[in-house]
């Protein structure tokens, strides 16, 4: 599959998929989207601590970078699950360069996120532990309990399967009452199926250039 690296808003760079016209994260800024959707809504709202997250869509590990660099500054034990069917040559990893804008103090973590084995829990920081699995949601067992789901797949226009009501139950069956689930689309069907799934819907002001984004919260 033919890949393009670009740059956002916020100076961050992101990837472009040119056969289905989608990118990795917005174009209004990877990072901020990255820190608002999932971080600031997700991780750093959930009082769990120790902590555990449970992300669908890996993709280029910018979520796991800044939830590992929170959980330092925190001091919150964390484990971080994740699974992703397309993991990414390291050759396309090497040309984000987050670090540039995140600071030098991620390129390690950055580093280890990205030569930890896939299907192997790794310990990234003394706060962070990460298991990457390459699989497909649809079709995999799921075998881990989360405090919080980031839903980052590709859009429901782009990969709407991901986004269908069974694949739903069963990323959110890794939550326990009072999970967070946080995802950037504010879709009326997901609501709709969220609320079936017995979540509580909170609408957000989404990230730049987005009105709307999801956390829900497991009744």
């Amino acid at each position: 599959m033919k890949r393009e690296i670009i740059q956002t808003a916020d100076g961050s760079k992101t990837i472009y998929l040119p056969d289905i016209d989608e990118h990795y994260h917005s174009v209004n800024g990877a990072i901020g989207e990255s820190m608002h959707v999932f971080v600031e809504a997700g991780y750093k709202f959930c009082k769990a601590d120790p902590a555990s997250v449970f992300e669908v869509g890996f993709g280029t590990g910018l979520n796991a970078l800044l939830t590992a660099i929170e959980a330092g500054k925190s001091r919150k034990h964390t484990r971080y699950s994740a699974i992703e069917k397309f993991p990414l040559p390291h050759e396309v990893i090497a040309q984000l360069d987050y670090t540039k804008i995140i600071g030098e103090a991620a390129e390690d973590i950055f580093s280890s996120i990205h030569s930890s084995e896939w299907g192997r829990p790794a310990r990234i920081t003394e706060f962070f532990e990460l298991e990457k699995v390459a699989g497909d949601l649809i079709t995999d067992k799921i075998n881990c309990r989360a405090d919080i789901v980031y839903f980052d797949a590709f859009a429901h226009s782009k990969q709407s399967e991901i986004w269908q009501y069974d694949v739903l139950e069963k990323a959110c069956s890794t939550l326990e009452t009072g999970g967070i689930f946080v995802t950037y689309s504010a879709r009326g069907e997901l609501k709709r199926n969220l609320r079936s799934l017995g979540f509580e819907i909170i609408p957000l002001p989404g990230a730049s250039g987005k009105r709307e984004m999801i956390r829900a919260i497991k009744l």
